[in-house]
């Protein structure tokens, strides 16, 4: 007897990279990974990955920073594919680093300190890599000489949003020794907090036993223009009883600050983490191109300001009939 045929999934309309929205021509992408980097004191190498156009110079940097997902590969080098091959082919050198809580590294259960987020590690990876830009260049080939040093933007997810935070200023105080840490890096000229963890004084009781930093983010001093994305739905009571306790990254600092809001988006914001796989809630490659283009338009402002990528967006986003994201901006 014949199985019932598989339901096939098929879309609305046909798939563009960016929905619509005005973005600059694609190039094709050179992909070079991992490049290894020792860092004193690490426990393992660091890994990262590096995407960038295949041809163009004077190319800006976003270093993005995955989750603590609970994939064994997306939340590394390896995920992340769907952000980091657009903002490439639009011409950004993308750098992915591993970071130490990678379930593909087996570190969550150690005795470690830092364990199982491995925050501060986190923000200390980036950091390490912008020490080492000039290494990183000339170990990809084809991309010596090529990338603007001072034009560079830290994005994240979830947990990559908390480091991305913090490298803009967010505050934490080590649950460990109660001293508060200040990891503000003044080269990073922007930053994009994609879903990213709200303020500590309203976690819930369980990710306060779990994750214990979380219950002490603080937003006031986060001074670095930063872009805050939510879900509409990326509500769990896990983490907070506040539906919109995402959004404190924007209410809760200082400006220049934008808040996009994704209509309908839950965590994984329609699945950016990956490529057709099951880490997201919410697959909706629609909402993917919408997001992956706005961040594009806000960093390309946010690090040329006389591009007026992202005020062109934000006129034609208010202008579309049933938008999939609503922006709001404060300059202080």
């Amino acid at each position: 007897m014949q199985g019932q045929p598989k339901e096939e999934h098929s879309m609305s309309k046909p798939f563009t990279e960016a929905d619509g929205i005005s973005v600059s021509d694609s190039t094709p992408v050179m992909t070079f990974s991992p490049v290894v980097l020792s860092v004193p004191g690490r426990i393992v190498d660091l890994q990262i990955k590096v995407s960038a156009p295949s041809t163009g110079s004077g190319l800006p940097v976003i270093l993005l920073s995955h989750g603590h997902g609970p994939s064994n590969f997306i939340s590394s080098l390896h995920g992340y594919g769907p952000l980091a091959d657009f903002w490439a082919a639009h011409g950004f050198v993308v750098i992915q680093p591993t970071h130490l809580d990678s379930m593909m590294l087996g570190l969550r259960e150690t005795q470690s300190p830092e364990a199982p987020l491995y925050w501060r590690s986190r923000a200390e990876d980036m950091r390490y890599i912008l020490d080492q830009l000039d290494h990183i260049e000339a170990a990809v080939p084809g991309l010596g000489g090529r990338i603007d040093k001072g034009r560079i933007a830290a994005v994240g997810h979830s947990l990559g949003g908390l480091t991305v935070g913090m490298l803009c200023g967010q505050g934490v105080t080590d649950p460990v020794d109660g001293k508060e840490v200040n990891l503000l890096d003044p080269r990073i000229k922007a930053g994009v907090l994609l879903a990213a963890p709200g303020r500590g004084e309203d976690l819930s009781a369980f990710a306060t036993e779990h994750y214990p930093v979380l219950r002490s983010t603080s937003f006031a001093n986060m001074t670095t223009p930063a872009l805050i994305v939510v879900g509409e739905n990326d509500w769990s009571p896990r983490f907070s009883n506040r539906k919109d306790w995402r959004s404190d990254a924007y209410y809760l600092s200082p400006g220049p600050k934008c808040l996009l809001t994704l209509i309908g988006a839950e965590h994984g914001l329609g699945g950016i983490a990956s490529y057709d796989a099951a880490e997201t809630t919410d697959e909706n490659p629609e909402r993917v191109a919408v997001l992956r283009a706005l961040v594009w338009s806000y960093l390309r402002s946010a690090l040329y300001p006389e591009d007026a990528a992202w005020h062109k967006v934000c006129v034609e986003l208010k202008n579309t009939p049933n938008p999939l994201g609503i922006i709001e901006c404060k300059s202080g």
